[in-house]
């Protein structure tokens, strides 16, 4: 069944259409949210809040604009919302099981990027990005992650195409100014 069939289905009430396009995009959509929010059980939850806000809205969706480029929109309105709200806790104090937050961070163990990244110029690479500024980071995980087009970046982030180009400019200048000071500390040592 197309993507235009399970709209309108959607649009018609059709809670199935709803799990095929979940299931068409639910690996990227979560993707884009871990980037955003650098906490996977976050990203899960606004994962099933961006589905339920679809679900609510579809009726205020443009067929004429692209499905995807509105899903990624619902999503980053969701998580930058949750960013503004987000009040990081103190690492001092803590949890109800009377332990250490500290431990709990230690006991974690790697990243779901690094368990997703293989090689060291991959984890060279993910680390390097994870410092650049979110701005920077969108832009690079939508084009580059995501293989969207800069137009349909600049429609998911309502910017100008041209403050996307720059963008993705300046993180790649970033990307490569960092990793070529990593590799001169690499060899020298």
């Amino acid at each position: 069944m197309s993507l235009e069939d399970n709209l309108v289905r959607l649009r018609k009430g059709d809670l199935e259409a709803l799990t095929s396009l979940i299931e068409h995009y639910q690996d990227r959509l979560f993707r884009y949210l871990v980037r955003l929010l650098r906490q996977p059980a976050a990203a899960e939850d606004l994962f099933q809040q961006t589905w339920i806000r679809v679900a609510e809205r579809i009726s205020s969706y443009d067929p004429r604009r692209s499905f995807e480029n509105w899903l990624f929109t619902v999503a980053r309105n969701l998580a930058y919302d949750h960013r503004r709200r987000y009040q990081p806790e103190s690492l001092d104090e803590p949890i109800p099981s009377g332990g250490s937050r500290l431990d709990v961070l230690a006991a974690a163990g790697e990243s779901a990027m690094d368990s997703v990244l293989s090689g060291e110029r991959a984890v060279l690479l993910a680390n390097a990005v994870e410092t650049l500024p979110l701005i920077y980071r969108e832009v690079l995980g939508l084009r580059f992650e995501e293989d969207l087009k800069l137009e349909e970046i600049a429609d998911i982030l309502r910017i100008p195409l041209s403050t996307v180009k720059s963008r993705l400019r300046r993180a790649l200048e970033e990307l490569r100014m960092m990793l070529t000071d990593e590799l001169k500390d690499g060899i020298t040592t």
